[in-house]
């Protein structure tokens, strides 16, 4: 486990969006105009559909993968799941669902150990794999593990004529910019000088070409039957990366609480479960095309969402509003300073203002800040415990091979500054 509040810079976390969530920091959690949010009624409970679907997902153990899982279940769908079955070990899936095991990438076995076997999604051990998966249809492939066009182009290759649609999950990282009042699926999409390259790069600066170009991959392979996810933040229960968590559980302890910025500043966001919900009602409806996935219906209120976690609180606390100026000044401003809040001016006046009425007329639903809050409280203190009870296991077994053991403390957010910076902050802005 690594400290995440030193190895994560916040350019990385708006830039990595989505797949901080489900590259480093998900592995890494085995060891770290006023509208009211969730403008919009909530899903409504699942029920069986008349047409069973038959689901692949590439993934679906990490953090959006298991709500998907649960929302196509619920709905009477049929799921297989395909991944190289390492989450498992640290965080088992709670839903029994055909898994096949392998490696997406096509020059790496299961195990990531470079071996002489070139095949596409080499099987491990296991005798489920690549055998099972060639030869075999689904209706709808869902890739919410895909970051580099090499791999996203050979699943995608290989399941064009097994499969009538696939699902890419993309991020709003792809976009070039961020339009300051507002920009729509058309805006323009980043770019990269190496199309080859396979790193995110030390600033997460190529995440977002890499998500352009394997949407062109998904769309190279699927001609009509593509369909791009673009979220912004996904927040709810399950998120390894407590960039949203940080609110509602510091909220939680009550007392004097430093609030960045005004309360009229823009945020959007996606709850996991509404996005689950609604990849399962694109299958089912067979919808292509490309969709921002960020809610509320419009940009919600920083404010309101601060005064959501303060009415979920067990204990009573108490906003101070901080001007993002005055943070800036004390070395906590701008785009590092606090998780999902950013000042919304210069480069970043936009970037909480994205356009999502193609995916609200695709059926997407937005279910009240309230209950993302309170999901995060219900969730957050079991997977405190089970952080805690992997650090010690990983530790005893770095231990037996001599290696170091994971880094930081287990029980602390993986966002946000600590207790401590935020007094300091507070009798600093106290004392002005």
């Amino acid at each position: 486990m690594t400290d995440h509040r030193s190895s994560l810079r916040r350019r990385d976390l708006l830039r990595g969006g989505l797949a901080l969530g489900a590259l480093g920091v998900a592995s890494a959690c085995s060891s770290r105009g006023a509208a009211t949010p969730g403008t919009g009624t909530g899903p409504a409970p699942a029920t069986p559909v008349a047409v069973k679907k038959r689901i692949l997902i590439l993934g679906g153990t990490g953090f959006l993968g298991p709500k998907t899982v649960a929302a196509a279940l619920a709905r009477g769908h049929e799921v297989t799941i395909f991944n190289r079955g390492k989450r498992e070990k640290l965080l088992p899936l709670e839903f029994p669902v055909e898994h096949l095991y392998g490696n997406r990438d096509p020059e790496l076995p299961a195990d990531d150990e470079r071996g002489p076997d070139g095949a596409l999604l080499h099987p491990d051990s296991s005798p489920r794999g690549l055998e099972q998966l060639v030869g075999r249809t689904w209706d709808v492939v869902i890739d919410n593990s895909g970051y580099f066009p090499r791999m996203v182009g050979a699943s995608a290759n290989l399941l064009a004529k097994q499969a009538t649609q696939y699902i890419f999950i993309s991020s709003v990282s792809a976009y070039a910019e961020n339009p300051a009042t507002g920009g729509d699926e058309d805006t323009k999409l980043a770019t990269l000088t190496d199309p080859t390259v396979e790193t995110m790069g030390d600033a997460f600066q190529n995440y977002g070409g890499l998500k352009v170009l394997c949407e062109e991959a998904t769309r190279a392979a699927f001609p009509t039957g593509a369909t791009i996810v673009r979220p912004g933040y996904i927040v709810g229960p399950g998120d390894p990366t407590d960039r949203f968590t940080y609110w509602p559980v510091r909220v939680a302890r009550g007392g004097e609480v430093l609030a960045p910025g005004e309360p009229s500043d823009p945020l959007q966001w996606i709850d996991v479960r509404d996005l689950a919900e609604w990849l399962v009602t694109l299958a089912e409806n067979g919808t292509t095309g490309t969709f921002n996935a960020v809610g509320p219906t419009t940009p919600g209120r920083w404010g309101d969402v601060l005064d959501a976690c303060v009415a979920a609180a067990p204990v009573p606390a108490r906003l101070e509003w901080v001007p993002a100026t005055w943070l800036e000044a004390n070395g906590q401003g701008g785009e590092d300073g606090f998780p999902i809040w950013i000042p919304p001016t210069g480069e970043f006046a936009g970037f909480h203002r994205w356009k999502n009425q193609r995916a609200v007329d695709a059926g997407l639903k937005f279910r009240p800040m309230s209950e993302t809050v309170t999901g995060i409280l219900d969730w957050y203190p079991g997977e405190i415990e089970r952080r805690v009870r992997v650090t010690a296991e990983l530790t005893e077994a770095a231990k037996a091979k001599g290696a170091p053991p994971p880094a930081g403390d287990p029980s602390a957010l993986r966002a946000g500054p600590t207790a401590a910076r935020e007094a300091e902050l507070l009798a600093l802005w106290h004392k002005r």
